[in-house]
């Protein structure tokens, strides 16, 4: 069962500063969208409303940034299933620039992620992850 994914991301204009580098919160996005990426590649949508009736607040993310980024540069989000408890996920980031080579780890993060429901007032509950969504994810080993 899967328990990483990667992706590679161009870092766009409108992720840069002022000063031209990788603006912080841009890993922040990277990291959703690799997450949802991840989510695709096992036969799911991150929105599950209407087949599982859960979402996926996020409860807690961080990032250490080792190295800049810059226009144009091509970083890889390496994700791995660092924990799945019963109603939660997180996701452990490794961020490695690719282009221009040396390949070079700039940065690493970790997204948690709690499987909720709603209640009939829009309430939201934290609940067991779906059996169809948590046979399909495996944590990865420790390295």
């Amino acid at each position: 069962m899967p328990h990483e994914f990667k992706m590679i991301h161009r870092v766009e204009f409108a992720d840069t500063d002022m000063a031209g580098l990788i603006h912080f919160s841009s890993y922040f996005r990277y990291m959703e969208v690799t997450e949802h990426a991840f989510i695709r590649s096992l036969g799911l949508s991150i929105v599950m409303w209407e087949t599982f009736k859960v979402g996926w607040p996020r409860v807690r993310v961080e990032c250490e940034y080792n190295g800049p980024l810059r226009f144009e540069d091509e970083v890889e989000a390496h994700l791995r299933v660092r924990e799945k408890k019963e109603k939660s996920l997180t996701y452990g980031f490794i961020f490695r620039r690719v282009k221009p080579e040396p390949v070079v780890e700039v940065a690493r993060g970790s997204l948690t992620a709690v499987c909720v429901t709603r209640d009939g007032n829009g309430e939201m509950k934290a609940v067991p992850i779906p059996e169809a969504i948590a046979s399909r994810i495996n944590v990865a080993e420790s390295r």
